[in-house]
């Protein structure tokens, strides 16, 4: 994989809470325009890696670099606006706002590095678009929405604003399989778009059908690295996911 001009790239990444070390040393690359799946057991050290990158939590050691700039020491909020954007595990949306305010909130970022606004009104459109039942819902507040509406409303608010490099952390947990596959279209959209995706998914099949490489990662480690078909001769789940795939 080559590192020039990536629109991630990781280097020597330690991270510690409390004192335990949840990061050890840990280097990924993102290749612009590709897609990146970060596979691995519960605890691995994944969504970690995604909160370091989005400037949630400070890393110890090791750097962090976005298309030739350097991020590891930036605010979480300019990362955002320099095209990085993350959807971490638990939806990331504003319950007590309705649908339309939360997304009219995600337009105030320009997610393509420009930092302007995208366009409200044509932003909501492209969402209803994308997934129709937000349309029928924008006046609802959204915390009471189904757990498949809140995740199609934080990857819309997500994808909204153009980003450069879209991180996705476990989008699929605890929905029905049809609401993923339309979830994964979604995502499979905007890679043909030239975004750029980091995703860490617990469902490995799935994860493998979209990516174009593959990390594994255990105990804070990236223990392997290839393309899908690599990861499926190797036979990753029964190694790393007990067989979960």
């Amino acid at each position: 994989m080559s590192s020039d001009a990536a629109a991630l790239e990781i280097r020597g990444l330690r991270v510690a809470y409390g004192g335990v070390r949840a990061l050890h040393d840990v280097s990924l690359t993102v290749p612009r325009g590709a897609v990146v799946a970060l596979l691995g057991p519960n605890g691995a050290g994944k969504s970690t890696t995604l909160r370091t990158v989005s400037g949630v939590v400070r890393a110890e050691e090791g750097t962090i670099t976005s298309f030739g700039r350097r991020i590891d020491r930036v605010p979480g909020y300019r990362i955002a606006r320099l095209g990085v954007v993350h959807v971490p595990e638990g939806r990331g949306i504003f319950p007590s706002l309705n649908v339309r305010e939360n997304l009219e909130m995600a337009a105030g970022v320009g997610g393509n590095g420009s930092g302007g606004r995208v366009d409200v009104s044509g932003g909501i459109d492209e969402a209803t678009q994308m997934f129709p039942v937000l349309g029928n819902r924008l006046r609802q507040t959204a915390g009471s929405l189904s757990g498949g509406e809140q995740q199609m409303l934080a990857l819309a608010r997500a994808i909204m604003v153009r980003p450069r490099l879209l991180m996705v952390d476990e989008i699929s947990m605890g929905l029905a399989p049809i609401v993923v596959g339309h979830l994964f279209e979604a995502l499979r959209n905007l890679a043909a778009t030239g975004a750029s995706l980091l995703l860490v998914e617990q469902y490995v099949e799935t994860a493998l059908g979209l990516a174009d490489y593959v990390y594994v990662m255990d105990k804070g480690v990236i223990v392997d690295v290839g393309e899908p078909n690599d990861m499926r001769a190797s036979n990753l789940a029964a190694a790393y996911l007990g067989g979960a795939a």
